[in-house]
């Protein structure tokens, strides 16, 4: 199957319902969503931005939803892209490989230039968060592959290691140990030095509530587990937000925080240097 070079760019706009402000949140329920490829009809993956827009050169947070045994012919990115699997479950990997696939809450990445297949679990709708620091996105044949020099990660959810409050200085939860419930977080790729790029994950135990604080140019966030209720910078009202949600704010602004329900909440962090969650 021939794989057209400006799949992304021949169709209506594909970019963020949020406004240009210092904060934004955007429900999963106001997320629109368009085929990545018209011509595949219903098979096609759908995707609808949470920020940026990906027929441009910017950073980009995209949601794609795949229809239950997606499966893509062999094909590469002119961009590097990182990824987690919201809902179902998800294959990327190498055409070859066996196929591995990663339930909610996995993360991969997928180095530009590297020839891969995408598959989702049969008889189900499975959903993915995608994040790029460049675009536009577009996908090309896999002959015309070629070498960046950085190597595709396949995290299984299982295997996250998460970091107790107690382990980082960047959660303050002081009540934690006479609780035995606290806040967690995982580190998945960057480093917080010199205001660096990061992702990390972040898990809220059931009833937490606290705030959520960056220290450099951006922070972004997608719920990706449980129900999450929010209160943006600025904003008098507090949304209560499902996964494949996002909110976000530059320089140091606080969002309120709370874990709604009886489980617990992960949320996928994507900053600069580093950010502070504290405990009310």
């Amino acid at each position: 199957m021939v794989i057209p070079a400006l799949l992304l760019i021949a169709f209506a706009p594909i970019s963020s319902p949020a406004a240009e402000t210092a904060a934004e949140v955007v429900p999963r329920d106001e997320v629109r969503f368009q085929p990545l490829n018209p011509a595949r009809g219903d098979a096609s993956p759908k995707a609808g931005v949470l920020w940026g827009d990906i027929r441009k050169d910017v950073p980009t947070g995209t949601l794609i939803e795949f229809v239950g045994g997606f499966a893509s012919p062999p094909h590469i990115h002119n961009i590097t892209y990182r990824g987690v699997v919201i809902s179902g479950s998800v294959h990327n990997d190498d055409p070859e490989a066996e196929i591995m696939l990663m339930d909610p809450g996995s993360f991969w990445t997928q180095p530009a230039g590297e020839p891969h297949i995408t598959t989702a679990a049969p008889g189900e709708k499975s959903t993915a968060f995608l994040e790029i620091f460049s675009g536009p996105y577009l996908v090309k044949p896999a002959p015309e592959a070629f070498d960046n020099g950085e190597r595709p990660v396949n995290l299984e959810a299982r295997n996250v290691v998460w970091l107790d409050a107690s382990d980082v200085a960047w959660i303050d939860q002081p009540a934690a140990s006479s609780t035995g419930s606290e806040a967690k977080m995982a580190f998945l790729w960057g480093t917080p030095r010199d205001g660096e790029k990061n992702g990390t994950f972040l898990k809220l135990p059931a009833g937490f509530t606290g705030e959520l604080r960056g220290s450099g140019a951006w922070l972004r966030a997608v719920v990706i587990k449980g129900r999450v209720g929010h209160k943006a910078p600025g904003n008098s009202g507090a949304a209560e937000l499902e996964p494949g949600s996002y909110f976000g704010a530059t320089g140091t602004k606080a969002h309120e925080v709370s874990c709604k329900g009886g489980s617990e909440c992960t949320i996928y962090v994507s900053t600069e240097g580093k950010y502070t969650l504290s405990s009310r």
